[in-house]
């Protein structure tokens, strides 16, 4: 049957109503054919064996009519009755005649056939005694006539009655078989209308059965397929039976069904990569955030820390403004002579525990320096790490770095002229107990002194300047800082909620059921 399965639905349904009225066709052929055979049979009973029997059984009416007559002829009492029966012998022989030749066009069996010409040779016969009895009456011999129709006359026309009554019996006998034959194709027949009327149904309802199930079975199970898919199942195995458009409708719900798994499939595998990602993202954030909390932290100290240098910067300066009036005032004292040389001396005190203070300060200046420098480094590994947001930032920390390099430089090279001016100085206060013999000298290592402390004062003047770069460079890191922290937070909230929004897509994907 799987044929049949695979025929569209309409040609099944053309299939088997075409089955059904092919059945119905031979069913109505046969019936035809059958009624047609009734027919035969009661036209052959209608057109043959009763006429022939209404016309013999004519002819047996006319024969006794006949011998009545010649009763009449014989028994009559005067001519003119004898003259009448006469008439109406000559007019039962011309009604006879005229029944004869009706009832011969209607003979048809040999059987028939044969009696009928003994009847006929019996009728000569008795026309033939009839003419001699009519002679005989007509010479008034009553008692021969009578001797002879009661003789000759009566055993002829007994024959022709027995002549008749056999045909009467054949005809009786062939219109009981043609009634038979009618009886028997009728039965024949309706037995067999009622087993193909039987067949016919039992066929259609196989054909409708086969029809139903074809349609039902597939129509049935795509339903279940659609409401579990509804449910969210898609772990349904979906299999075509057929090549019809149930078959076509199972296909294309295993079509949906594939498609569907691939989708919730490649849905649940972004989910879970979105949900994965997120909770990292949520972790980089807030790594980034502890490490945006640590560098404000550490902002915070080099401001304060950037607070002290400007202070000490600054003390340094007018130290150094100090010192290069000290120098001036011991290059006058020292061209004054040596009448000024204790207050040389004293002045000479004043500059050695000034370098001192001055080389304390460099030093610091130099710690604070080489600090600004490892905090611009660090600043710099961390605007790398901010990525295109952190480049402006790593900008300035280089600038910081560069600035905190030529501090320390700077500082340095006033370390050594500290260093040099302390020797110098020490020199200088030998040279003072001296005196005069080397007076040149001090005004010279004065001069040298007010030069190198011009320089120092140069050189805090341009640190003062570079430590308020490196403080509104602070101050922009600070801001991109602040800025950081408030992009952390909003990343924060954006990987939560992208992390939220994960949980609803995995639970709403979550309802379908899938292979896996």
């Amino acid at each position: 049957m799987n044929w049949f399965n695979n025929l569209k639905i309409a040609r099944k349904l053309i299939l088997s109503f075409a089955a059904v009225i092919i059945l119905t066709v031979i069913l109505g052929v046969f019936a035809i054919r059958e009624l047609k055979a009734v027919n035969q049979a009661s036209t052959d009973m209608a057109s043959n064996w009763l006429p022939t029997i209404k016309a013999a059984q004519a002819i047996q009416a006319s024969l006794p009519r006949m011998r009545i007559s010649e009763l009449q002829m014989i028994t009559a009492a005067n001519p003119a009755e004898r003259e009448d029966a006469l008439k109406a012998i000559k007019s039962r022989l011309e009604i006879l005649a005229k029944q004869r030749a009706a009832y011969e066009k209607q003979i048809s069996e040999a059987e028939e056939k044969l009696v009928y010409e003994k009847f006929s040779k019996n009728f000569a016969s008795y026309l033939e005694i009839n003419r001699k009895l009519a002679d005989i009456s007509g010479e008034g011999k009553e008692e021969d006539a009578r001797a002879m129709f009661k003789g000759d006359s009566n055993k002829t026309f007994r024959s022709m009655l027995e002549n008749m009554d056999e045909i009467v019996k054949i005809n009786d006998a062939g219109s009981a078989r043609s009634d038979q034959d009618a009886s028997d194709v009728f039965d024949a027949a309706r037995k067999w209308i009622i087993g193909l009327l039987v067949a016919i149904v039992v066929i259609a309802f196989a054909l409708a059965a086969a029809v139903a199930r074809a349609v039902s079975r597939p129509l049935n199970e795509a339903v279940s397929v659609a409401e579990r898919v509804a449910q969210g199942d898609l772990t349904v195995e979906i299999r075509s039976y057929s090549k019809d458009e149930t078959g076509m409708l199972m296909h294309s719900l295993r079509a949906m069904n594939d498609s569907l798994h691939k989708i919730v499939s490649e849905v649940r595998t972004g989910t879970d990569a979105i949900t994965t990602a997120s909770q990292e993202i949520a972790t980089g954030n807030l790594d980034l955030s502890s490490r945006t909390e640590q560098q404000a932290g550490s902002l915070e100290e080099t401001a304060s820390a950037m607070e002290e240098l400007t202070s000490t910067v600054k003390q340094n300066a007018d130290n150094a403004r100090q010192a290069n009036q000290l120098a001036a005032s011991a290059s006058d004292i020292a061209s004054q002579g040596g009448e000024v040389v204790h207050q040389v001396v004293q002045t000479m005190e004043g500059i050695t525990e000034s370098s001192s203070r001055i080389a304390d300060i460099i030093s610091v200046i130099d710690g604070i320096a080489f600090q600004t420098n490892i905090l611009a480094l660090n600043a710099a590994v961390e605007a790398a790490r901010a990525g295109e947001q952190g480049r402006g930032f790593a900008v300035v920390a280089s600038e910081v770095r560069s600035l905190a390099q030529r501090s320390a430089s700077a500082a340095k090279e006033i370390k050594q002229l500290i260093d040099d001016s302390v020797e110098k100085v020490g020199a200088g206060s030998q040279l003072v107990e001296r005196a005069g013999a080397t007076m040149s000298e001090v005004v010279a290592s004065v001069r040298r002194v007010t030069d190198v402390v011009a320089e120092i004062s140069a050189a805090s003047h341009e640190q003062s300047t570079g430590i308020e770069e490196i403080n509104r460079a602070i101050t922009q890191m600070d801001e991109v800082t602040q800025q950081n922290a408030a992009l952390v937070e909003e990343a924060a909230a954006a990987a939560q909620s992208l992390q939220d929004q994960a949980g609803r897509l995995t639970q709403v994907v979550s309802v379908f059921k899938i292979q896996r």
